[in-house]
């Protein structure tokens, strides 16, 4: 047993590092901008990538061919972060944890709608359980209070579930030659060079050279270990073992943001949080079961 449970270390670890990077992200947004957070976060990731990618001699050749599909997935995952920070601003971290866990649910939901992929009864049952759930979170059990206005940062959160749920289809749809690391690499530096123009100017570097240490921490953390560390260690992961079963560690970033968001920042954990989260988990569990059945 314990064997088995040291071979998903690295799945395990980069699940806490992910899992934490909404509290940090909701730490560094108490001096700066969504879009800043996320080009300091590139940035960093880009260092320390390239510095993996020169010493294990990676091929840095370009294929214009490869590039276009990365520009794509690269405008999506811009958008993406940006909404989802953006909505961090205006609601907990813990929401957060719960809600960015409904993507499968969207993706199951996308594959019904686009591609006529067929919707089981199971997996039917499944995506009601989650966004009962979602409901639950969201209105702490009065769905009479639900306000788009109110509660927007829980519903650009749940945009954000949807944008990543777009990004893993088109990512899937998309035939690339490079390795894991150089496609992360490649995807990050166009990433950066879009969001550069909307970021970049004298007030932003001023703000960035009298941040506090806890923001740079924040920053730091974000960079090295969430846009680094943690994407080499899942596609290595992914290399050494089932797919399947590295994607059921993801069940247990939520579980990880809630604890973080409690001991870091003194976010409350109700019973009904608890039990919203369980029920979002439950339903998107059954919609990954059911759609590996139908061989998806």
């Amino acid at each position: 047993m314990k064997s088995n449970l040291l071979r998903f270390w690295k799945p395990l670890l980069a699940v806490v590092f992910w899992g934490f990077s909404f509290i940090a992200t909701k730490i560094a947004l108490g001096e700066l901008s969504p879009q800043t957070i996320i080009l300091l976060r590139l940035l960093l990731g880009i260092a320390l990538l390239m510095v993996i990618a020169v010493y294990t001699k990676r091929d840095f050749s370009i294929s214009l061919k490869n590039h276009g599909g990365i520009f794509v997935l690269a405008l999506i995952a811009v958008f993406h972060l940006y909404i989802q920070i953006n909505g961090l601003e205006y609601t907990t971290a813990t929401n957060t944890g719960w809600i960015v866990g409904l993507s499968p649910v969207f993706i199951a939901l996308l594959g019904f709608i686009i591609f006529k992929e067929k919707l089981t009864a199971p997996k039917a049952a499944g995506i009601f359980i989650a966004f009962a759930g979602l409901l639950l979170l969201i209105s702490k059990g009065d769905i009479s209070s639900i306000s788009f206005i109110k509660h927007k940062g829980d519903f650009l959160v749940l945009a954000s579930a949807f944008t990543w749920s777009v990004y893993s289809i088109v990512n899937k749809k998309i035939s690339l030659s490079y390795s894991p690391l150089m496609t992360i690499l490649f995807l990050f530096i166009i990433m950066a060079l879009i969001i550069s123009p909307f970021t970049v100017n004298n007030k932003t570097i001023l703000i960035i050279l009298h941040l506090s240490f806890k923001v740079w921490a924040a920053v730091l953390f974000l960079g090295i270990f969430c846009s680094g560390i943690a994407y080499v260690l899942w596609a290595q992961a992914l290399k050494e073992l089932e797919a399947t079963k590295v994607g059921a560690v993801l069940y247990f970033e939520p579980f990880v943001t809630v604890f973080a968001a409690w001991i870091m920042l003194g976010e409350k954990i109700t019973p009904l949080i608890i039990l919203s989260g369980m029920v979002i988990t439950g339903g998107v569990m059954i919609v990954n079961k059911s759609g590996r059945k139908a061989g998806f």
